[in-house]
């Protein structure tokens, strides 16, 4: 799988890496699987971009459907937070185009923040 996860109960996060080339729907697969488990309702989130050599099939209009799904999903209760680690300047993009798109969503009641490294990433996440 082009991405592999781990719960961190004690922390509430989940700690996801991507890797080779990642298809639309493999993201979107994520979504809807991860996300609808109900152990991890409001935790946050860290998704490792670093390791991706590719990805296909970013269009916009389907990162503004990637957020709406995702902001459906969200704990309507909790505020979470889920910082993506994008090292080239592609996948740095895509990330802020979703984190505008998630910020724009009226559901959506995770913040979304885009970082260069894991360790501000992982710093960000465990300020809160």
């Amino acid at each position: 799988m082009p991405i592999e996860f781990h719960c961190d109960h004690g922390k509430r996060l989940v700690l996801a890496k991507a890797y080779g080339i990642l298809t639309e729907e493999e993201i979107f697969g994520y979504q809807r699987e991860v996300w609808s488990r109900e152990e991890i309702i409001g935790y946050d989130e860290v998704i490792d971009m670093s390791e991706v050599e590719k990805i296909e099939s970013a269009q916009s209009n389907r990162i503004k459907d990637l957020a709406a799904l995702a902001a459906s999903m969200d704990s309507r209760s909790t505020r979470t937070k889920f910082a993506i680690v994008a090292t080239t300047d592609y996948a740095f993009g895509l990330g802020r185009m979703y984190e505008a798109h998630r910020t724009m969503n009226d559901r959506s009641t995770k913040e979304v923040a885009v970082f260069r490294t894991m360790e501000e990433a992982l710093a960000w996440i465990s300020h809160k």
